[in-house]
């Protein structure tokens, strides 16, 4: 992370620990700002909350306003879903609770796992509105984090704060000239670090399946055709320009080879096999450790 002299502003958001670190100590109005945002998105975005704008879909069929970033969320999504033959989807919320990531957290299988609808049955996402013909529980979580570590830098720059590094639990997104040093968590021993990546003016985000994982092998990494936990990546890596992509691009590693990602999007990565095997983009930027 940043070097010593660098202030740093903790919070909880989304369910998960954030940490926005700065050259200079981050005014209240500032704080306030971000936490704001924070608060507007999950109010929008969250599956978790019964008044959440996504709550509502729940309820019953119908047309939908979103704000501005379900634009560029809706357009990612969609091509993600044609990519991995339906496999990564917004609407696999139904099957990750009948597994236990629910609301209530109850992380205890209500029944054997579920395929997500196929999109084109329930569901039209055009621009900012979203119609459906169906009650669906849509999770835009793959995505999700990385959108709103995005929205957080807009921000920032809007409050004209050039050079700082959020932290999502481990997304990353930096800004500024000095890049920041960070290493790779090893799927099987959180202690331990597999490589390092220098991280500049861009954005890491991962996906392991030994994060929100519960019960006998059950993960949040659903492939929505089945309703099942993939079985064959357990660790990725993705660097973009936009924590949002990196976000979405991790997760859709484990679906589809990198290379094949790369023909739609610019992008590096690595991804780490259940069986120790691993492999990246040849333009990896980071070194990994023998």
């Amino acid at each position: 992370m940043p070097g010593s002299g660098w202030a740093d502003f903790a919070f909880e958001g989304i369910g998960t620990q954030w940490e926005i670190s700065t050259p200079e100590p981050l005014g209240g109005p500032v704080k306030a700002r971000l936490l704001d945002r924070v608060e507007r998105y999950d109010a929008d975005w969250s599956r978790f909350r019964s008044d959440s704008r996504v709550s509502a879909l729940t309820r019953g069929p119908g047309q939908y306003e979103f704000p501005d970033e379900a634009v560029r969320l809706g357009v990612l999504y969609r091509t993600l879903y044609g990519m991995t033959g339906g496999a990564m989807t917004p609407l696999i919320g139904a099957s990750l609770e009948q597994l236990g990531y629910d609301a209530r957290y109850t992380l205890k299988p209500a029944g054997s796992p579920f395929a997500a609808p196929p999109w084109d049955d329930v569901l039209e996402w055009t621009g900012s509105t979203i119609t459906t013909t169906a009650p669906v529980v849509l999770d835009v979580g793959a995505a999700g984090k990385g959108l709103l570590v995005d929205l957080l830098a807009d921000e920032l720059a809007a409050e004209g704060v050039e050079a700082f590094v959020i932290d999502a639990s481990g997304d990353l997104l930096a800004r500024g000239p000095q890049p920041t040093q960070v290493a790779l968590e090893h799927p099987y021993n959180p202690a331990q670090a597999i490589g390092i990546v220098p991280l500049a003016g861009r954005a890491l985000c991962a996906s392991a399946a030994n994060r929100r994982a519960w019960g006998d092998g059950l993960h949040h990494v659903l492939d929505g055709t089945t309703g099942q936990p993939v079985r064959t990546a357990v660790a990725t890596w993705a660097l973009a320009d936009t924590a949002m992509l990196a976000d979405a691009l991790a997760t859709a590693l484990f679906f589809v080879p990198g290379d094949r990602l790369r023909e739609e999007f610019e992008f590096s990565w690595l991804t780490v096999f259940s069986d120790g095997s691993a492999v990246h983009s040849a333009d990896f930027e980071g070194t990994l450790f023998t």
